[in-house]
């Protein structure tokens, strides 16, 4: 089997944060939440690393890896601004993805950049993906939706549905999703209402390289159409157009490892207090110091 695969979003603008969140220090020596993906997928056997980016991060992403890996991670650059017509937005998820398509193969693992796994749930993938599957048979590590929101404000969510045997049959994006004064769970847009345990797509994504044919032609659609200037091309469209029509099948399991989360400036004190919490349990090291391999 081909080595593992991490794929790392990490082209977004931060709007709601107000700057580079990809790159904000939360570990005690300037680690940002994506070094401690990097250390706990390493860990977890996912040898090859990409980071999908914008142009204009460059020297940033280079100098802050060397600053916390040293000079022997071996990465790779990808640009999602040179996939497709420019614009100061990015396009989205299912963008970013199909940005990487010459520099993954096989079965790799889609993450963000800002948001916090936790190394069991990369563990977790990393099996999935290491069992014998079918080539359109992907995996979902979900999470507790009452473990994912921000006392800053409100948050998205893509809340799961499966099968009682797991399959997943679709991922619904939901808006404005913040606790209400009675401290249950709604949607402030919708009313919706949502069970503590209600699983919610993160973005963990273990994929096989069959996705890209997927990608590929929906892409091809978006892009011909006349779309509002503001639309994104979101990867869970594509999976749950894919799941639909019969061309794919996803797993879905509830992990129990922890999220963190940087959306807004407030959401930071949290996120270093549980990451100093992790430095003291002797969970990570400090300085953080990923896998020595040379840089590409």
């Amino acid at each position: 089997m081909q080595p593992l695969s991490l794929v790392v979003l990490a082209a977004g603008l931060g709007s709601r944060f107000g700057g580079t969140k990809q790159l904000a220090a939360v570990g005690p020596s300037g680690e940002a939440i994506l070094d401690y993906t990097i250390a706990d997928a390493q860990r977890a056997g996912f040898a090859e690393l990409v980071l999908v980016i914008r142009h204009e991060l460059t020297e940033l992403v280079a100098a802050h890896l060397r600053a916390v890996h040293g000079t022997g991670l071996a990465y790779r650059l990808v640009y999602q601004d040179s996939f497709g017509p420019t614009r100061a937005k990015p396009w989205g998820t299912g963008h970013a993805v199909l940005a990487a398509h010459e520099s993954v193969s096989g079965r790799f693992a889609v993450v963000n950049a800002d948001d916090f796994y936790g190394r069991a749930a990369f563990e977790q993938l990393a099996r999935a993906l290491s069992a014998e599957g079918a080539p359109n048979h992907h995996h979902l590590v979900a999470y507790r939706l009452a473990e994912t929101l921000s006392a800053s404000g409100t948050v998205s969510r893509g809340v799961c549905t499966a099968t009682p045997h797991g399959e997943l049959v679709a991922i619904v994006e939901n808006l404005a999703i913040a606790r209400d004064e009675h401290g249950a769970i709604v949607s402030l847009q919708t009313g919706r209402r949502f069970a503590e345990d209600t699983a919610v797509s993160m973005n963990l994504w273990g994929l096989h390289s069959s996705i890209f044919d997927e990608l590929h032609a929906a892409w091809a659609l978006f892009s011909a159409a006349d779309a509002d200037p503001e639309a994104e091309f979101q990867l869970p469209t594509v999976i749950n157009q894919a799941v639909t029509a019969g061309r794919a099948t996803v797993s879905v399991a509830v992990t129990d490892s922890p999220w963190m989360g940087v959306t807004y400036p407030g959401d930071l004190a949290e996120v270093r207090s549980r990451i100093a919490a992790d430095v003291a349990r002797r969970h990570y090291a400090s300085p953080l110091r990923g896998t020595q391999t040379e840089e590409t």
